[in-house]
């Protein structure tokens, strides 16, 4: 399997010559955490102050991560990559203030995508935030359990009408739905709301999905008491599975404020964690589809190991796997070469809005020396291949 993920040829066919090379230099940089640091600062500064550097940020960085700036900016690459078998999740990757203007044109914007990924068979999925459709601090407070007082609990309704607007929505235009995760002291509200729109829409079939961080050790715990429910209730559940995004933030809020850590104690553990969540999706399949957010080779290829030896097809409905974009190109087309369901996560939006999800692909990149050194041998191996100098 090895040799699989190893086919440069295939990771990198949809790249010309100068986009392998700004790869290249994109992480050789992204490798360099002071160069990281220092290049963060110096961009939010010049974003800030205007200065003319969108054109640049577009070329460099923005086109390697991200797929446009609007749906239909985003089509030549969907095309593009689905000719190769990898389809697309379009992601509206802005982060707007805390308004509830922002949270009616964020659920505005969700309801237009699904329109037009109904349109596209290259794009299965549709996908949204929760924190794009209502406060931090809100989620927070019914996640603790605490009372809201009047206006409070008509802004929740609030919240609570946009999530069902839009799985109604997802559900009666046939769209699959990706709900994000959130970090671990909002993530309770989130996993309520999103349990009751598969109690709602996941009766005959599996279209909401919510999203498991590894990185935590109690999820493995709630994905199976999540399941008893859907059993007992008659529906689906949707599992995308992922390792996780706020490690840090997380540590340092549990140090901070004196409580365990939601954090597994090592990656060594994170990664059991993750491969105990494959197992237990792998075994509920009756009742459960699954999609693998990974770019770990060894827990993609684990994933392959359990389809043969259940002799399930490469192509089962049931299983996903999924790579962000600008990144693992030798995880997602070399299994889409064989057959294997793939879809790449397609952040877009307009660039100075999309900066935000830009530098947390720098910054998590930077802290993952393994994979970035992983990206550059390939890189660099294909570059010997086409004679690059």
């Amino acid at each position: 399997m090895k040799l699989l993920f190893d086919n440069t040829e295939n990771a990198f066919s949809l790249k010309s010559d100068a986009e392998l090379e700004r790869a290249y230099f994109l992480f050789k940089l992204i490798a360099n955490e002071p160069l990281v640091r220092i290049g963060t600062a110096v961009t939010n500064f010049a974003l800030k102050a205007q200065l003319p550097v969108e054109g640049l940020i577009r070329a460099t960085v923005f086109d390697h991560f991200c797929g446009g700036t609007s749906e239909a900016d985003c089509l030549s690459v969907i095309d593009k990559m689905h000719q190769k078998g990898v389809s697309s999740v379009l992601d509206y990757s802005v982060e707007g203030a805390e308004e509830e203007l922002v949270y009616d044109e964020c659920f505005e914007r969700v309801g237009a995508l699904l329109e037009f990924v109904k349109a596209k068979k290259s794009i299965p999925f549709a996908v949204f935030k929760p924190t794009g459709y209502g406060r931090i601090s809100l989620y927070e407070k019914v996640s603790q359990n605490q009372p809201l007082n009047d206006s409070e609990s008509h802004e929740w309704n609030r919240v609570k009408r946009r999530f069902t607007a839009t799985c109604k929505k997802a559900n009666e235009l046939g769209v699959m739905l990706l709900i994000d995760a959130e970090e671990s002291w909002i993530q309770p509200a989130v996993d309520d709301l999103t349990e009751q729109m598969m109690a709602l829409y996941n009766r005959d079939r599996t279209l909401v999905f919510n999203t498991f961080q590894m990185y935590r050790w109690d999820r493995l715990e709630y994905m199976k008491n999540a399941l008893q429910r859907a059993h007992k209730k008659g529906y689906y559940v949707g599992v995308k599975l992922v390792r996780g995004a706020y490690m840090e933030k997380e540590n340092e809020r549990a140090k901070s404020m004196g409580y365990p850590s939601p954090i597994c104690e090592s990656k060594v553990a994170t990664d059991v964690n993750y491969n105990a969540g494959i197992d237990f999706c792998m075994e509920h399949l009756e009742r459960l589809d699954f999609f693998a957010g990974t770019h770990n080779e060894a827990s993609t290829h684990y994933v392959l190991q359990k389809m043969k030896t259940m002799n399930l097809p490469n192509n089962d409905p049931r299983i996903w796997f999924g790579q962000l974009y600008g990144m693992s190109d030798h995880i997602s087309y070399n299994l889409s070469t064989k057959g294997y369901q793939v879809a790449k996560y397609l952040p877009f939006g307009p660039v100075k809005d999309v900066m935000p999800y830009l530098i947390r692909r720098a910054e998590e990149n930077t802290s993952v020396a393994g994979q970035t050194n992983r990206e550059l041998e390939l890189i660099r191996t294909e570059r010997k291949r086409r004679k690059i100098n």
